[in-house]
């Protein structure tokens, strides 16, 4: 939409219509540009916030009211910055000498060149032949104060504006159509091309109003440089009686004697102590010295902090390297097959991880513990060598006797150092041995634990290997019998139905009673048949060991890779808690044809797995 325009200024608001003296030109112009002729028979062509003919920039100077830039967005011919999400429509500029069609708004925008920097000077092409500069004046002076136009044959000029500002006004413009009043003429038209022009005057001002903008900020850093400058130190007064009667009262002061002191060093260096002042100057180097105990004093009281400080950050130290190796425990006994089966993969990994970690750090403090009690073992030596002063020896005036004084002292001091040194090895054997131990205990533990289940394994697969073989063996006896007593069973059978089909034939009985007498027989060896397979085969105990092997087999299933029986035993004893692993292992070795037994790992990580075979037997 168009701007408020110059509704609120104070001057004439009537309607400013265009009278239009030639329709038939004006339909031409509208037709040669591609757009429908609007506004003819004296009809206004736009409204009246853009449509201002006459424009008077000297307006303010009958009216007394303020210039007002035609070319500021809601005040005169260029309409105010759309959104940024809403595309610009331009409408139709009306000038004293010419007017400007906006160009089609689904084209897209005209291109521009970069901005040089402190740009004030624009590229106008496509003007017509016959634009003089007073008609580019008319235009483009609506967009700001004009300094200079410099304009070419060839239908192009330059343009340069007393503000930057001003040249982003002028580049609106690019892409309007030009026409010089209403004529047809192709000469007395174009399409107006606004493009940034680089100028060495436009360089020259930015260079210069750079540097400017450079020494402001060099004076405001110097001010804020003097500001936050400490102060000087005061001036020191002249030496005189009365000003020395005063410093001595300061010596004495506590608060004041850091003070004081300064004052007084700089007038013993000036020279000021004379005969007739030395006895002032020895008394205020008297008060001086009777600090010397207040600081040793204050010393000592700031050592025994430092000391209780450093105590209660050993203790603090030795709790952390406490939890520490008890975090650790955990993370071992996490570790240990039977609580590390029931994990998952991620949680396996993420107890690794966490595991790594806290080692590294119960490591790193236990390190920083050793160096304080290193240190705290270094002062005591150097305590012990402090507090047994050694014996003096008389001065005697040989230089032999001094020599071999000196050469003791030295010898005590290595000793002493030594023992400390060797105090220090063994103190670091004894822990790391310690740790060593405890590492290798625990590793030997596990190794432990490992053997005696594959020993145990081991003996139940022994036992179960001979169990098997007497079964097999008693089976094959059973199989001897039953095969002999059937053989029997035949044979008798045999001679019967002989003589029963000879006393048939001499009797003359039917074919009826012979067929009797064949069904009985194969009754007889198949009642023979399904006893002895009953004697063969031992059976399921109870309904129990049925629903046993139900679950058994079911959980195998789902687990190709088989499981120890730690691990089923733990999952049959959510369903049924008085059950035990070795029930649970004697059941699957009864049947060797649909449960296996097989050894995974090597060593200490050897397991033994069970798996549900019944599938393969049922194939081969």
């Amino acid at each position: 939409a168009a701007a408020d325009g110059l509704g609120s200024i104070a001057i004439d608001t009537t309607q400013l219509n265009m009278s239009v003296t030639d329709p038939t030109a004006w339909a031409t112009a509208m037709n040669n540009l591609g757009m429908v002729p609007v506004g003819l028979a004296g009809q206004q062509l736009v409204t009246d916030s853009i449509c201002v003919p006459g424009f008077d920039p000297s307006l303010s100077m009958m009216t007394g009211i303020t210039p007002i830039n035609p070319m500021i967005p809601g005040m005169g011919l260029v309409p105010p910055p759309p959104p940024t999400d809403v595309p610009v429509v331009k409408e139709i500029i009306h000038c004293k000498s010419c007017t400007l069609f906006p160009p089609n708004p689904n084209l897209p925008p005209p291109s521009t060149r970069e901005r040089p920097p402190g740009c004030k000077t624009v590229f106008v092409g496509g003007l017509p032949e016959n634009a003089t500069e007073e008609i580019i004046q008319e235009v483009f002076e609506q967009c700001g104060d004009i300094t200079a136009i410099r304009k070419s044959k060839k239908n192009f000029c330059h343009i340069r504006f007393a503000e930057e500002f001003m040249v982003d006004k002028a580049i609106y413009l690019s892409g309007y159509r030009m026409r010089l009043g209403s004529s047809t003429d192709k000469k007395d038209s174009g399409r107006l091309h606004v493009d940034f022009a680089q100028a060495r005057d436009d360089f020259y001002e930015w260079e210069c109003k750079q540097r400017m903008l450079a020494r402001e900020e060099r004076h405001r850093r110097k001010l804020e440089e003097d500001r936050l400058r400490p102060p000087s130190p005061p001036a020191i007064m002249h030496y005189s009686e009365h000003e020395a009667a005063l410093l001595a009262e300061k010596l004495k002061d506590d608060s004041k004697f850091s003070e004081a002191i300064t004052v007084l060093l700089t007038w013993i260096e000036r020279g000021e102590v004379n005969r007739r002042s030395a006895n002032q100057f020895y008394s205020m180097v008297q008060s001086a010295n009777s600090h010397v105990r207040r600081l040793m004093n204050e010393k000592a009281a700031h050592e025994q902090e430092m000391e209780q400080a450093k105590e209660s950050f050993k203790n603090a130290l030795t709790g952390i390297l406490t939890q520490f190796e008890q975090i650790v425990a955990v993370f071992n006994a996490s570790t240990r097959q039977k609580a590390w089966d029931h994990f998952s993969k991620a949680q396996r990994k993420n107890i690794d991880i966490w595991r790594k970690h806290s080692e590294e750090l119960r490591n790193a403090h236990s390190e920083q513990l050793m160096g304080i009690r290193r240190e705290e073992e270094m002062e005591m030596s150097d305590d012990d060598s402090g507090d047994n002063p050694s014996k003096k020896l008389r001065v005697d005036d040989s230089a032999l006797a001094a020599q071999a004084y000196a050469l003791k002292e030295e010898n005590d001091s290595l000793r002493w150092q030594l023992d400390a040194y060797r105090n220090e090895v063994e103190l670091l054997k004894q822990e790391k041995g310690q740790l060593f131990r405890t590492e290798e205990s625990l590793t030997k533990d596990q190794q432990l634990q490992f053997l005696q289940q594959t020993m145990q394994g081991m003996q139940q697969q022994l036992l179960s290997i001979q169990e098997e073989l007497n079964n097999k063996k008693s089976e094959l006896e059973q199989a001897k019998e039953e095969q002999t007593h059937t053989q029997a069973m035949l044979k008798v059978l045999q001679e019967q139905l002989k003589s029963a089909k000879e006393l048939a034939d001499i009797n003359g009985h039917d074919e009826s009673q012979a067929n009797e007498i064949n069904v009985l027989t194969v009754a007889l060896v198949n009642q023979d048949r399904e006893k002895n397979s009953e004697k063969r085969s031992p059976g399921l105990k109870s309904e129990k060991e049925a629903l046993l092997i139900g679950i058994i087999s079911t959980f195998l299933h789902v687990h190709p890779f088989g499981a120890n029986i730690e691990y089923l035993w733990s999952y049959m004893q959510q369903l049924d808690s008085r059950i035990s692993a070795n029930e649970i292992e004697m059941l699957l070795m009864r049947l060797p044809r649909m449960f296996k037994q097989e050894f995974t790992g090597v060593g200490a990580t050897l397991e033994k797995r069970w798996k549900f075979c019944a599938f393969e037997g049922i194939k081969t």
